[in-house]
């Protein structure tokens, strides 16, 4: 599964595209974190099975997943600037919509929020395994500093 495309820079020429690009935005997340969250496990996978070739894969297209949620981050945040002016917050972009709209990108904004802090979880863990095999075999290869713990 490749990452998704990159993110059109061009800021938008009306409010009414500005929230449409916020929300689609926000719908492209949704799935970008999807296949974050896979490509996370699958890198785990590839660590304890202690596959580097298939790791430098993984790390390339997650890299590229990121840099396009981050571009979309930052148009989510010039939309929001454009629609709010300089102190814009998502709360205040809910509020702009009718009520069955705000209700759904509430939701969706709550369900993106939950898949985050998952795919964080999972990067800290991927990141402490890689760290901790790396420790090991640095000790293998080039003994402990010390044989004996001070008294």
């Amino acid at each position: 599964m490749a990452p998704s495309a990159a993110v059109n820079a061009a800021a938008p020429s009306t409010r009414q595209q500005a929230m449409q690009l916020l929300l689609d935005g926000v719908a492209q997340d949704m799935a970008a974190y999807a296949e974050l969250h896979g490509w996370l496990e699958q890198q785990f996978d590839a660590a304890v099975r202690h596959q580097r070739a298939r790791l430098e894969e993984i790390a390339a297209t997650v890299s590229a997943l990121v840099d396009a949620m981050d571009a979309r981050r930052a148009q989510r945040v010039q939309c929001a600037v454009q629609l709010l002016g300089s102190e814009p917050s998502m709360e205040r972009v809910f509020a702009l919509l009718k009520p069955e709209p705000r209700a759904r990108l509430e939701q969706q904004w709550q369900q993106l929020e939950l898949r985050v802090l998952e795919c964080k979880r999972l990067g800290k863990r991927n990141s402490e395994l890689l760290v901790n095999q790396y420790t090991i075999m640095q000790r293998v290869l080039h003994g402990e500093d010390q044989l004996y713990e001070p008294a």
